[in-house]
């Protein structure tokens, strides 16, 4: 076949035939790609609410020595807290100190501890229940081992510690890895006040917060 030949032949138009199959598994590509949108856009209730009942690791409270509040979830931790004191299961509160923000140092903004405090005191719980831990804690790992060393001092050996939904898995894995077998956790998973589980994919907090805690659990994983 000379040059002029092979120009002629790989300029041809392709068969008809071909050119119909390409547009029909097109067609079909394209047809299943929005036929599964459809499903997930309707049916995404269903799919995100069972997402996150996988994700979210919650333990049934029982009696323990002590409940801690970790530093946040000033909305939430501390009204947990106060539920299981008035119902017998805890005769003590610890509140983590936290390291203290910029403005609480300026005296303008409660610190976490005081905040969690002052909570604790409007829901009826007498100063005498009410204990610290920690000091200038950064994060959750410096929370478990200050609760850890709580623990070792006082010989507690079962604490409740309520976390929000998608933090609760984070939580329980880091305290657990702290104590080791020594000490029984119990990590209640609380519905927010912005959101619920069954409903959290609704907010910007909601979604935000799944997203952040996703993040947070491999890298704790991976650092701890």
């Amino acid at each position: 076949m000379n040059l002029a030949s092979r120009r002629t032949t790989r300029g041809a138009p392709l068969p008809q035939a071909y050119c119909s199959r390409v547009r029909g598994s097109l067609f079909a590509a394209l047809a299943l790609i929005g036929a599964l949108s459809f499903v997930a856009w309707f049916e995404r209730a269903p799919l995100l609410q069972k997402a996150a009942e996988l994700w979210i690791a919650s333990d049934p409270v029982g009696p323990a020595d002590a409940v801690a509040v970790f530093g946040g979830g000033v909305n939430d931790r501390p009204f947990a807290a106060a539920a299981y004191y008035r119902d017998g299961l805890v005769k003590k509160i610890l509140l983590s100190v936290n390291d203290v923000g910029a403005a609480a140092r300026l005296g303008a903004a409660p610190s976490d501890t005081e905040a969690n405090r002052q909570v604790l005191l409007k829901l009826g719980v007498p100063e005498s229940a009410i204990d610290i831990f920690g000091a200038g804690s950064l994060n959750t790992y410096d929370e478990a081992l200050a609760l850890r060393a709580w623990a070792q001092h006082t010989g507690a050996h079962r604490l409740i510690v309520p976390t929000e939904i998608f933090a609760a898995r984070r939580v329980r894995w880091m305290l657990r890895r702290a104590f080791g077998d020594d000490v029984t956790i119990i990590v209640p998973a609380l519905d927010p006040r912005e959101y619920r589980r069954d409903n959290w994919w609704q907010s910007d907090s909601g979604m935000i917060s799944f997203q952040n805690e996703l993040i947070k659990y491999i890298y704790y994983r991976i650092k701890y």
